[in-house]
């Protein structure tokens, strides 16, 4: 059993473990469901339940009275593996698995959400997936998103690399959702593409009858297939299972933390929609590279240390101090409005470029583009020697400085590349007729 502490003790007491069809009340409101697993790391006063509903509810066992209804069945499960015959008229798609609930299979038993770890696995859970590719599958990984490392771009661009250079025709990248925009733009700027590289999540475990999993896995597999070569990120568009968006991956960004159409491009319209499996260009004069035009590279080179600093009313010069005392090469600073910080740090931005630490200046404001010659405060941090980054956006800037840093160590190369519009990151002229737009149509 994963619970542990108070929790496990509580459910040891009671003859209860994970499968068991209880019922808790508390005060006066009862519970009716199915005992799930937990994390090893989970909060030790509280169990959770799958309800009749489908959804699931936490519950403090503080105060609760406990009933065991049924004792689940855990019988061993060894399925034999699956005999699929390659069919040599459907292209070839590689599924890497970093972690997430979109390639993940459920254990109904226990009610516990396993990352799928084979193409068996994957096909078990989206058999659906046969009638439109060959499906390999594999996990590099397993970790929850907010712990991803720039090491881990490496990491995944070097799988993604092996997959196209083993003939994939496509490779779909499962990433959890809090983290995947970053994860986007560095596998933009680490890889030249000869065929579409899409990464996917859910918002929602496939547990959940309103899960987004189904859908945004079938439509990367689409996409998979199509003449989009580049990196991308591929989503619901909307809050119903009828269509998906495909950002390029230099220009999206999660904008809620819970609706399932939270990923958006910024600054430019999405590349395309997915609607029952067909794939529809959205702007026909927006420029993106087709299949086959480049060969595979992977310049992987990155410079992990580099800081993020968000300007805010009351910063103090001690937090760019720390950075430069430290030895951070870069600094990245997501400034208000057209790109300003308060003037008291600019003796410590004129440091950092003194040490030959370049400072990039983007915009908190997301929409629109830095511009540093509009009032007094942007002319003396561009006399202090900051970069503006146009319109990028503060993730993706932070993720070029990484890279950036990673092929030169030489102030003025890395303002160079910062300030070139490598992977569409960069508009060269402002519009706000992408602002808010509504694409969901």
């Amino acid at each position: 059993m994963s619970y542990r502490g108070r929790a496990k003790q509580f459910l040891e007491s009671q003859n209860i473990s994970i499968g068991d069809m209880i019922s808790i009340k508390k005060e006066t409101v009862k519970y009716r469901g199915m005992l799930l697993d937990r994390a090893e790391d989970a909060d030790q006063l509280h169990i959770v339940l799958k309800m009749d509903s489908g959804y699931n509810v936490g519950i403090a066992i503080d105060g609760a009275e406990v009933e065991l209804i049924d004792k689940g069945e855990k019988p061993e499960i060894n399925l034999p593996p699956l005999d699929i015959q390659r069919d040599p008229e459907k292209k070839d798609v590689s599924i890497i698995s970093t972690g997430g609930t979109v390639a993940s299979i459920i254990d109904y038993k226990t009610g516990a959400v396993h990352p799928a770890f084979t193409a068996d696995d994957l096909l078990r859970a989206t058999p659906e997936l046969l009638d439109e590719a060959n499906i390999s599958g594999k996990a590099i990984m397993n970790i929850l998103s907010e712990n991803m490392k720039p090491e881990f771009w490496v990491q995944a661009a070097q799988s993604v690399a092996d997959e196209i250079s083993g003939g994939a025709d496509g490779v779909v990248v499962a990433h959890g959702t809090d983290t995947m925009h970053y994860t986007a733009a560095a596998l933009s700027f680490i890889l030249e593409t000869p065929v579409p590289i899409v990464l996917t999540g859910a918002q929602r475990s496939s547990d959940r009858p309103s899960s987004d999993a189904f859908l945004n896995l079938m439509s990367s597999v689409a996409i998979a297939k199509s003449d989009i070569a580049e990196v991308t990120v591929c989503m619901h568009s909307t809050e119903n299972d009828n269509q998906a968006h495909i950002h390029r991956g230099t220009r999206v960004r999660k904008m809620h933390t819970s609706r399932r159409d939270t990923f958006n491009s910024i600054n430019s319209p999405p590349l395309a929609r997915v609607k029952e499996g067909k794939v529809k260009i959205i702007d026909k004069n927006f420029h993106y590279h087709k299949r086959g035009e480049c060969q595979l590279e992977v310049n992987d080179s990155l410079e992990e240390k580099v800081g993020f600093i968000k300007s805010y009313p009351g910063i103090t010069t001690e937090l760019l101090d720390y950075h430069i005392d430290k030895g951070y090469k870069g600094l990245l600073i997501e400034g208000t409005g057209l790109g300003h910080c308060p003037d008291h740090l600019i003796p410590s931005l004129q440091r950092a470029a003194d040490e030959k630490v370049p400072v990039v200046m983007t915009s908190q404001c997301l929409y629109g583009r830095t511009n540093l010659n509009v009032y007094s405060t942007g002319r003396k941090l561009l006399t202090a020697g900051v970069i503006p980054a146009g319109d990028m956006l503060p993730e993706v800037a932070y993720v070029k400085l990484v890279w950036a840093l990673g092929q030169t160590s030489q102030r003025e190369e890395v303002k160079k590349i910062m300030q070139t519009n490598l992977k569409g990151e960069i508009n060269e002229k402002s519009s706000s007729k992408y602002f808010l737009r509504d694409y969901g149509e």
